[in-house]
């Protein structure tokens, strides 16, 4: 069972870590299935066909989710089996921290609910994960250092105790906790045969195992199965055991473990509802310098989003999205509201019309899949036009560039002087065809703000 336990948890954190690397694009027709297996993501997205799924993993085989499908987990086993090369295993029996355990999870619930994407993004464990792998790959502030505090944190509880994060801080380990009590096959130990050696308890990276009392807390065994696996006596088995009396850490009883149940199916289901730069030619018209964000008046969000705030209420920040974008358009954001969730910028690349990979990738339902041509339909952002950085009219040069490069052909150029046929022309935006691409503003040959900008809309428009 261990071994098939692992087999399988580094099937799952290999394939999660390649599409996070930059090759969802790629492998997401293939691995892309794993992602949308992620609880969290799969809550924000409505995904009732995966949250069903694993609820009923659950109550069948116990928090199989954490031991295998959870990419922070598996990396949790990872260095908790480092720390046990360099000594013996050194785990023991503790009583769970409920107040710790049980605040965290109403706080991020509650955060959820209200809509408070940051605390989130903070603490889900697939989102953090991905976090990591990215910043690796493509180390971005702020989404580095938030990053890098959480691998210490994780790492150090990891290193000392096992699936401490689980059991204390992680909200999924503590929502599949509700049903993991209950789970018909799980770790039963068999007093007539146990010596009480305690060879289980210390490989138990849980401490959930409290040999002396033979007895097991169900709401925190990730089913790693070390217990059965160091087990001598042949004192320990996975087996059915519907209807029988679950092991549970003295004090607590089914009226509570019920309760808790009631609790989540309540709480979550309204929270669900709730919720290498590229230098481009310039002409010859200016110098060839880095290019700068401009201030707009209402966030860029990707099309497929629908609007800002359905965006950013289901976004977790796991950074695929930006993973998956080929084009440098979507980045991590730094704006406190919505730290580390991605934001469009056109100073790199533009979101070309036939590109639809975030849409494809994202597994909580922030970016809802759509076609090329149906992305054509979509307004995502109102073009602007700033004539005095223009460099028609402020060094008297012909251009034309944006009117070029526009895909959907939204920008004609009209003469600066109407009553001179001779004039020079800049550049007039029909709004009514303008999808917001970017493209006028990232080929715009102004630095280092563009002549031509895009303003996200409020709620996107579907012509």
């Amino acid at each position: 069972m261990k071994n098939l336990r692992i087999a399988l948890a580094v099937i799952f954190v290999t394939g999660i870590t390649l599409l996070l690397a930059g090759l969802a694009g790629v492998l997401h027709p293939w691995l892309g299935w794993m992602a949308k297996l992620q609880f969290l993501p799969a809550v924000l997205a409505l995904n009732i066909g995966v949250i069903v799924f694993l609820i009923i993993l659950t109550l069948l085989f116990g928090r199989v989710y954490c031991s295998v499908i959870c990419p922070l987990g598996v990396l949790q086993d990872g260095i908790s089996w480092l720390a046990g090369l360099r000594k013996k295993r050194r785990f023991s029996w503790s009583p769970e921290i409920k107040w710790l355990r049980y605040g965290v999870w109403v706080i991020f619930v509650a955060a959820l609910i209200a809509g408070i994407q940051v605390f989130v993004a903070l603490l889900a464990p697939y989102s953090a994960y991905g976090r990591m792998v990215r910043s690796i790959i493509d180390p971005k502030m702020p989404v580095v250092l938030v990053a890098a505090v959480t691998f210490v944190v994780v790492a150090v509880l990891a290193w000392l105790g096992g699936r401490t994060w689980c059991n204390t801080i992680c909200p999924v380990g503590t929502t599949l906790s509700f049903f993991s009590r209950f789970a018909i096959f799980r770790p039963v130990i068999d007093a007539s045969k146990c010596k009480n050696c305690k060879l289980c308890e210390k490989n138990c990276k849980a401490s959930c195992i409290n040999i002396q009392d033979h007895k097991i807390d169900y709401s925190r065994c990730v089913d790693c199965f070390n217990c059965i696996d160091n087990c001598k006596f042949g004192a320990l088995h996975y087996r059915f055991a519907y209807g029988k009396k679950a092991s549970a850490p003295a004090g607590d009883s089914a009226d509570k473990g019920r309760r808790a149940f009631l609790a989540t199916a309540v709480v979550l289901a309204p929270a669900a509802a709730l919720q290498a730069q590229t230098k481009k030619l310039d002409g010859g018209f200016a110098e060839i310098i880095d290019k700068k964000n401009p201030e707009r008046t209402v966030p860029l969000t990707p099309f497929g989003s629908k609007s800002v705030k359905d965006f950013y209420k289901h976004c977790t920040a796991c950074q695929l999205c930006i993973s998956a974008c080929p084009n440098n358009v979507l980045r991590p954001s730094m704006d406190i509201d919505r730290l580390m969730q991605p934001e469009m910028g056109y100073e790199n690349g533009y979101c070309r019309p036939e590109c639809t990979k975030c849409s494809q990738v994202c597994p909580a339902g922030a970016i809802l899949p759509l076609t090329p041509e149906e992305k054509t339909a979509v307004h995502i952002g109102t073009t602007a036009v700033d004539r005095s950085l223009c460099v028609v009219e402020r060094d008297g040069v012909s251009c034309g560039n944006c009117a070029r490069h526009c895909p959907v052909g939204a920008i004609r150029m009209v003469r600066l002087d109407p009553e001179n046929p001779d004039s020079l022309r800049i550049p007039a935006v029909d709004e009514s065809r303008c999808i917001g691409c970017g493209a006028c503003e990232n080929l715009c040959p102004s630095r280092p703000y563009s002549a031509i900008h895009v303003n996200g809309l409020q709620v996107h428009i579907n012509s």
